[in-house]
C-alpha cells in the first residue's frame, strides 16, 4: 500500500455557498443536511457544531467520498483506521458478491449479507480514495 494514501471515513461532502461541508442525505428526499464548526449564516448550534438543512438542488456539488481496496484479492471498503503497539490495523467491509469468498478471507457476518474483518494494514493493497458524484437532482416519480 502506498504511504501517500491516507484512508478516510465514508461519508458526503457538499460545497456550497463557497465552501465545503460535511453533509449528510436528508431529513427529506430532496435535502441534505450540512454541518460546520463554526457558525456560519443560515446554520444553527447543535451539540458542538452547527447544521443546516438546504435543498439538494442549492448545492454547488455533491460527492460520496470512500475509501476503498483489494484485500485477498477480492474487493473492500476501508471502515477505520487504528493502531495498536505501533501496528496500523484498517478495518474493512467486502464488498465482493460471494459470502462463501468473505468467509474464506476470514470476514465475519455483522449482518445478512454483510461481512467485516480488522486486518493489519499491509494486507490490503490497491488503496485508494474515490470521489463518488452524487446527482443534484432526483428522478421524477410517476403517481
Amino acid at each position: 500500500m502506498s504511504d501517500e494514501i491516507e484512508p478516510v471515513a465514508s461519508g458526503f461532502v457538499a460545497h456550497y455557498g463557497g465552501r465545503t461541508h460535511v453533509a449528510a442525505l436528508g431529513p427529506g428526499a430532496s435535502e441534505v443536511t450540512l454541518f460546520d464548526e463554526e457558525a456560519r449564516e443560515g446554520f444553527e448550534p447543535a451539540s458542538g457544531y452547527w447544521r443546516a438543512v438546504v435543498e439538494r438542488e442549492d448545492l454547488d456539488r455533491l460527492v460520496l467520498v470512500r475509501t476503498t481496496g483489494s484485500f485477498g484479492g477480492e474487493p473492500c471498503l476501508v471502515l477505520d483506521v487504528s493502531e495498536e503497539n505501533g501496528e496500523e490495523s484498517l478495518h474493512i467491509a467486502y464488498t465482493g458478491h460471494s459470502g462463501l469468498k468473505a468467509e474464506a478471507l476470514g470476514y465475519w457476518m455483522v449482518d445478512h449479507g454483510a461481512y467485516e474483518v480488522v486486518v493489519p494494514r499491509e494486507e490490503v493493497f490497491s488503496v485508494r480514495v474515490e470521489r463518488v458524484p452524487v446527482p443534484l437532482t432526483l428522478p421524477a416519480t410517476e403517481e
